[in-house]
């Protein structure tokens, strides 16, 4: 889908780029596959901000995706596109042989009446799911699982996609898009093509406004406050470094703390800045 733009009949329209979404589907969604949402306003079940910059935001309905697709061989059609207020990618309801209807992620290039299906042997095309070990070494896949059984994990924003780039004694290599190489066990499933909606990170919001419909709200910088209420407070900074508001050094600073994952990850995403 492409972007949209609109002629300066206001302020805030002279900036805007939208993504165009006349191809998707105008009505609800399936009601079975729905649940309601409250909005938490970045509170606690005591009432204190834990988050920052949530509140406010259009109301949301809740779709269930199906990020396992462990219906094997039953094909599906593709019965509409759908847009999902919950994540940046399109879903897509899919309707099994047996009558039962699904979400699922969609996938660039899967169109209103399609066949997709999930199993061990099926086709590489856009929209069918099966484990790593059947795919073909350089596939574009995404909606990939880090454990059997799981549901998939990785790749699942916006025109985001992963690349099996080889296959070593039980594991799936993996290409991500952060220029990570990571080990994946090959039982795992995933769903072949890019995510779609490709074009979400050339929007432009074109108003504050626009974010405040989103839930987000103003972010203060910790420079223009007092020195009371923020560590980097006050008229100058005085050759500190940039914290967050509780200490924790920002800019850079590494936070990861999961070593146990360490030994899945082949090739670090910090190489190719080293370079």
């Amino acid at each position: 889908m492409a972007l949209k733009t609109f002629r300066p009949t206001s302020p805030g329209l002279r900036q805007l780029v939208i993504v165009d979404r006349a191809g998707l589907w105008k009505g609800a969604p399936v009601k079975s596959l729905t649940e309601g949402k409250s909005k938490s306003g970045g509170r606690n079940n005591s009432g204190r901000i834990t988050t920052r910059h949530i509140g406010g935001g259009h109301k949301q309905t809740y779709r269930y995706i199906d990020f396992r697709r462990r219906k094997h061989d039953v094909p599906a059609t593709v019965e509409r596109l759908e847009y999902d207020p919950n994540r940046t990618a399109f879903i897509a309801l899919i309707k099994y042989e047996d009558g039962e209807v699904a979400y699922i992620l969609a996938p660039q290039r899967l169109s209103v009446g399609d066949t997709v299906v999930a199993g061990e042997k099926v086709d590489v095309k856009p929209g069918n799911a099966m484990p790593l070990a059947s795919m073909p070494i350089g596939t574009i896949i995404h909606n990939v699982e880090l454990k059997p059984g799981r549901g998939g994990q990785i790749a699942r924003s916006a025109g985001s996609f992963a690349q099996l780039v080889g296959r070593d004694s039980g594991w799936a290599i993996l290409k991500l898009g952060s220029g990570e190489t990571r080990r994946v066990r090959q039982e795992c499933m995933g769903s072949i093509g890019a995510v779609s909606n490709p074009d979400h990170s050339n929007a432009v919001t074109g108003k504050a406004g626009r974010t405040r419909w989103k839930g987000t709200r103003p972010t203060v910088r910790g420079i223009t406050m007092n020195p009371i209420d923020h560590p980097n407070g006050g008229r100058t900074n005085g050759g500190k470094h940039w914290v967050t508001p509780w200490g924790k050094p920002t800019k850079g600073a590494k936070t990861r703390k999961n070593k146990a994952t360490d030994k899945f990850i082949v090739r670090s995403r910090h190489l190719k800045k080293k370079k």
